[in-house]
């Protein structure tokens, strides 16, 4: 009885399914378009904003009964543009050696006690890989992508630690920053090597040189 059950269930599952026969003959997308010169596939069109479509709207109508208005304090945690020149760094500083221990207590968890990250959390390494960008296997830190030292402090100032972004203070930011960039050789590593607005704008960092200016000025048609 068991050898007749098992061939009828084989027999079951050799029948064709039923309605196969009737399917429909399948389709595919059409290909995009050739470029006439290198024959390479021409880019999709540029997406256009419906606002071009529809009448200014009137922000008192988008009212819909939930949330509440950002205090001064909770703007005043993300309201911050670190430039390039220093413009936007706020007052403080902070030494290598401070921040040495600052880095131990909120950030080594994630990025490892040698700064080599932790990818398992997915947590990027941020020293390390100067010069590999060009390689085969390129090394994106601060020391090796970055091209400003106010992209580092602005970065950490804002979205650093993860469980509790915002929460470190200025002084505090800078002597990371002075950590980490004492441990990339960017830096002194000397314990009283002092960061603050003016000598972080004055960091010239090992990538300034590997980006380029986009020519683009936000036209849609471009």
């Amino acid at each position: 009885m068991r050898n007749f059950t098992i061939v009828a269930a084989l027999a079951a599952l050799s029948q064709p399914v039923f309605g196969q026969e009737q399917a429909s003959e399948r389709t595919v997308a059409a290909l995009p378009e050739a470029l006439a010169d290198t024959g390479e596939m021409a880019p999709p069109p540029v997406p256009q904003s419906s606002a071009t479509e529809i009448e200014d709207i009137a922000p008192e109508q988008l009212v819909f009964g939930i949330g509440r208005p950002a205090t001064e304090e909770e703007i005043a945690a993300i309201d911050i543009d670190a430039m390039p020149d220093g413009r936007g760094l706020p007052e403080g500083s902070g030494t290598y050696a401070e921040g040495e221990e600052l880095y131990t207590d909120f950030c080594s968890a994630c990025h490892g006690e040698e700064l080599e990250g932790i990818s398992e959390l997915g947590a990027p390494g941020l020293i390390g890989g100067r010069g590999s960008l060009a390689s085969d296997s390129p090394v994106r830190t601060v020391e090796s992508y970055w091209p400003y030292s106010s992209t580092l402090f602005d970065y950490v100032y804002r979205a650093m630690p993860m469980d509790t972004p915002g929460s470190l203070t200025a002084d505090q930011v800078y002597a990371i920053s002075a950590y980490i960039l004492g441990r990339a050789g960017i830096t002194s590593d000397a314990p009283d090597t002092v960061l603050d607005a003016q000598s972080m704008a004055a960091i010239q960092m090992p990538n300034a040189d590997g980006f380029v200016s986009d020519p683009r000025d936000g036209n849609a048609n471009q």
